[in-house]
């Protein structure tokens, strides 16, 4: 599996920080996933959708942890890259958007049944 393109929206908030899609192999595209700075820094979350009890299952995953670390680790740099356009001008900021940790998960992409 090979990561053909990565496409990052940037937030302003305070534990999401963006979002990505994902295509492999220039022919299947993930949308959805976030971004998220964690206690130990950043994280990538794989797109969810919330259930009729409240808890939130993965729509799209990694079967195990060496496609999971090389998926995160080229999101993340991706999204470093977007962050140092910022830096320097070349791309505007994000605009502050709902708040994550509020519990406001529209920003989310929450799929609603």
């Amino acid at each position: 599996m090979n990561i053909s393109e990565i496409r990052i929206t940037l937030r302003d908030d305070n534990k999401l920080k963006g979002f990505a899609s994902i295509t492999l192999d220039n022919a299947f595209v993930i949308r959805g996933l976030k971004i998220i700075e964690g206690a130990s820094g950043l994280f990538i979350a794989m797109p969810s959708r919330k259930r009729r009890d409240g808890t939130f299952q993965d729509i799209a995953h990694p079967i195990n942890m060496e496609t999971r670390e090389d998926m995160e680790r080229q999101v993340i740099a991706a999204y470093r890259q977007e962050m140092q356009k910022v830096e320097n001008g070349e791309v505007p900021p994000p605009a502050r958007h709902g708040s994550f940790e509020d519990g406001n998960r529209d920003s989310v992409m929450e799929e609603r049944f």
